[in-house]
This record gives structure tokens, C-alpha cells and sequence, in this order.
């Protein structure tokens, strides 16, 4: 059976089916650099539409990182904002005629996941050292035992959590958005599509924020 028609279309059918999406992670990439490079050059005295629009969405994303990490998360916002970015542009890239979703691969969603998951945990043994273990084992000494099993399920779930969320909702989107163009090729898909492109923000935003709260709790003292 022939693959469908993409820009990855010249590849063999065994390559495609196994490596598309790290081909369509690798143009991601290029997008990312490709926009670090251009905020390089927003530096001008009287600054543009799109600069103050880019400085408007990176401020308010440090004052919300502030809210709910505190002062000591402002550090780690660089590497939920390239988070962030990651998952948005992902997202919408399939949705540009020719491409593909690389978040449709659970290899892909489960990247950022992994990272989130080490990095707060790292922050938490960084901050608190042996004593981090007290965020495991809960307020009352005699449950101690059964806590740390519940908080130990509760921590590996996170990653999974973030990584079948992700990969879901991108499949789900692309499914309904087949079917839609399958049946009425025109004028009935388009509200979905804007919903889609909607959705993938939200997304971008919801990982961006759950991985605010677990560094913040990873920060915080145990109780």
C-alpha cells in the first residue's frame, strides 16, 4: 500500500512509516532556531508590532512562571518557554497541507515529557538534598510507608500523563479532520480546522503550565 502524499513522500515506505516523524521533528528544529535567531535581532530602539507582541507574550509568560513557581522558578522559564514552543509548533505543522503531526508519534510526546519529569526532580534533590524525600512520604510519620508507594505512582504517572495527553489529542484532531474532509471536502471541515489550530495552543499552554506546578512543587518545602 502506498504512503499517503506528503513532502516526505520520496522516501521509501519502510523509512516513512518508521522515521517520519523525526523528519518532520528535525524541520520543527529548524523553525526554532530559525525564530532564536530572529528575536536576536529585535533589539531596536522603537521597537515593531512583532516585537512588542513577542516581548508582550514571552512577558506574560514569565509573570504567570512567577505566579505559580515563585521568584526561584524565573531561571528554569528559557526551558519551559523552548517547551512550549516544541509543543505548539509540532501541533500546528501538520496542519499545513503536505506535512505530518510529529506529536503523533508517542516517541515525540514522550521527549518533552521525560525532560520535565528529570528536570523537576533534579530542581527538588538540588534545592532540598536527602530531604527532598519528605515530598514522598507525607505529614503523618505512621503512613510513611504506604505514601511513598502513592507518591512514588503518583510522580512516574506524571510523565505518562503528560505523554498520552499530548499524543491523544493530536491523534484524535487528525482522525476527525480526515473524516471531515473524507465526507464534505469543503466549507464543514474549516470550523474544526480553526479549532485545531486553537486546540494546539491550548495544549502547548496546558504542558507549559503543569510543568510550572510540578517544579513549584519541587521547590516548595514538605509539609
Amino acid at each position: 500500500m502506498e504512503h499517503p502524499l506528503t513532502v516526505l513522500s520520496w522516501l521509501p515506505h519502510e523509512a516513512f512509516a518508521k522515521y517520519s516523524h523525526v523528519f518532520m521533528l528535525t524541520i520543527v528544529m529548524v523553525v526554532i532556531v530559525c525564530i532564536g535567531q530572529l528575536t536576536r535581532r529585535l533589539t531596536k530602539e522603537i521597537p515593531g508590532k512583532t516585537q512588542v507582541a513577542f516581548e508582550g507574550l514571552i512577558g506574560y509568560l514569565y509573570d504567570l512562571g512567577e505566579s505559580v513557581m515563585g521568584h526561584e522558578g524565573r531561571k528554569y522559564m528559557p526551558f519551559i518557554i523552548g517547551i512550549g514552543f516544541y509543543v505548539v509548533i509540532s501541533n500546528l505543522i501538520g496542519l499545513i497541507p503536505g506535512f505530518m503531526h510529529p506529536t503523533m508519534n508517542m516517541n515525540t510526546t514522550a521527549a518533552p515529557a521525560v525532560c520535565v519529569f528529570l528536570l523537576y526532580q533534579y530542581i527538588g534533590i538540588k534545592t532540598h538534598g536527602a530531604k527532598y524525600i519528605k515530598h514522598f512520604l507525607g505529614p503523618i510519620p505512621p503512613f510513611a510507608p504506604l505514601m511513598f508507594v502513592i507518591e512514588l505512582v503518583s510522580h512516574l504517572a506524571r510523565p505518562l500523563s503528560l505523554t498520552m495527553r499530548l499524543f491523544g489529542n493530536v491523534t484524535g484532531e487528525e482522525i476527525v479532520l480526515a473524516i471531515l474532509f473524507m465526507l464534505v471536502p469543503f466549507l464543514v471541515p474549516l470550523p474544526m480546522y480553526f479549532l485545531a489550530v486553537f486546540t494546539g495552543v491550548l495544549q502547548s499552554f496546558v504542558f507549559m503550565l503543569l510543568t510550572m506546578v510540578y517544579i513549584s512543587g519541587a521547590l516548595e518545602d514538605a509539609h
